[in-house]
């Protein structure tokens, strides 16, 4: 697959710049690294990104994450591979990614999961990881950046 134009981060410098702001503000909000990598992955896998696929295997394996639990990231709730904070950092991130399929995507119930594990510093960035993955996978899908590209 060859991708239909450069991607726009690339051609629009300033928005990279805006792009890497958040992203070191995310791994600044006290959430393990590899939680943060899982929300990623999970995101890219449910919109189908194969860049952001790719690229959060990568990352996650940098981070000790082992292939077993990145395997079943795709079925994490008919495992019992995760943390309860991860299955709820999953749970967050499912809904916030799916807010088309439903009115109230985020459930009052999803959203009390969430907070026992995570305090709002932590919330915050992973609202933000899970938004900042939707974007790239909007644009890599938009672009058809294909999987492994580098840019």
């Amino acid at each position: 697959m060859t991708a239909r134009m450069k991607n726009p981060a690339m051609l629009l410098p300033d928005a990279t710049k805006g792009v890497q702001n958040i992203y070191k503000a995310v791994h600044q909000g006290g959430v393990p690294a590899a939680t943060l990598e899982l929300v990623h992955l999970r995101a890219s896998q449910i919109n189908g990104c194969g860049p952001c696929v790719f690229g959060g295997v990568k990352a996650a394996q940098k981070n000790g994450e082992s292939d077993e639990r990145l395997f079943q990231v795709v079925a994490w709730r008919e495992c019992d591979l995760f943390t309860d904070a991860e299955r709820a950092a999953l749970a967050l991130t499912e809904a916030a990614t799916r807010i088309a399929d439903r009115p109230d995507a985020v459930t009052d119930e999803i959203w009390a999961e969430a907070a026992e594990h995570f305090d709002e510093n932590q919330l915050a960035a992973i609202i933000l990881m899970i938004g900042l993955t939707n974007l790239f996978n909007r644009i890599n899908t938009t672009t058809r950046e294909p999987a492994g590209a580098t840019w």
